[in-house]
């Protein structure tokens, strides 16, 4: 790991090929590390985060996977820590409101979106990729439950790839908030708002941009309108890696009423509402999970790509 000057007074470190990156323009998309701890059993864990960070360096840019270890924000892991990561039990799940309490702590910690946003604006890296987004949840009017990863779109300065965000969520207001704060949604090579692993979420998107350097000039003219926050691209997984929308909304519909009937309240609500749909498709979910991590880094790559080169063509005409 090595350091490169940075105004945060919080300790980054980064590899060798991050920094290199960096400090030459050339293009990175940072990743999450969350789905190396939190996701698939060891050793299923580390292969997909190989696939991932493969997947970016198939569009063209440098991968960053962070995670937090000894004090410190590590941008970029090595194939050991990758290893190390997904074998070690018990690393935290470390979200944006949690980072100064681990780091302080000096242990080690995996990134969320949120967390990995605040990362990736402060290590100066322009676009992060994930699979899916959180959102507003189903009843958020009563229990008041808005993911992190919202609130934070609204601070970070970075151009986040996903495919959206999952059905058990609510979508629509989802699409409120973002727009109430501002944060730009484009649909890349789409009209509608993905759903994960779903091609749609039954929601139009409020725009849809085709070619890579015009979402370049979009992200820049973002920023140079004096917006301090992300640009959200959504990028749908393949059609034939996706789970039927339909199929996936009877099974909410039909857990919704179920969990009323039992008595799941609150919190419990989602989780139950994720079970259902990995029961109602018989595991499938979970290869479509893998599906659409892969697409996005791939897209993340692409699309980080064009940006720099967008970047590097403008200082040269300044």
């Amino acid at each position: 790991m090595t350091r490169r000057p940075s105004p945060s007074p919080v300790p980054l470190h980064f590899t060798e090929e991050v920094a290199e990156a960096l400090d030459a323009g050339r293009p990175v998309v940072a990743l999450e590390s969350n789905v190396i701890t939190h996701g698939l059993p060891y050793p299923d864990n580390a292969a997909t985060a190989r696939k991932v960070e493969q997947a970016v360096r198939g569009g063209g840019a440098v991968p960053a996977t962070i995670c937090i270890e000894n004090g410190a924000i590590q941008v970029g892991m090595s194939d050991e820590d990758i290893e190390r990561f997904a074998s070690t039990p018990g690393i935290p799940k470390v979200s944006n409101r949690d980072m100064p309490v681990v780091l302080a702590g000096g242990g080690l910690g995996a990134t969320t979106v949120a967390s990995s946003l605040v990362a990736a604006d402060l290590a100066g890296i322009a676009f992060f990729a994930s699979a899916g987004i959180g959102g507003v949840h189903r009843g958020a009017q009563a229990s008041m439950d808005i993911s992190a990863d919202l609130i934070q779109f609204t601070r970070s300065k970075v151009a986040v790839v996903c495919a959206g965000a999952k059905m058990i969520l609510d979508l629509g207001l989802t699409l409120e908030y973002l727009e109430t704060h501002g944060v730009p949604i484009v649909s890349y090579r789409s009209d509608d708002f993905p759903a994960f692993y779903c091609l749609t979420s039954g929601h139009r998107s409020p725009h849809r941009l085709d070619d890579d350097a015009v979402i370049a000039c979009a992200i820049e003219a973002h920023w140079g309108l004096g917006n301090h926050s992300s640009f959200l691209i959504t990028a749908p997984t393949r059609p034939e890696e996706a789970i039927d929308a339909d199929e996936v909304t009877t099974a909410i519909e039909q857990a919704i009423a179920a969990a009323e009937r039992d008595g799941v309240t609150g919190q419990a609500v989602t989780k139950y509402l994720m079970r259902a749909v990995d029961a109602a498709t018989s595991g499938r979910s979970a290869a479509a999970n893998m599906a659409v991590l892969i697409s996005c880094a791939e897209a993340a790559g692409r699309l980080a790509t064009a940006h720099a080169r967008y970047r590097a063509r403008e200082k040269a005409q300044s």
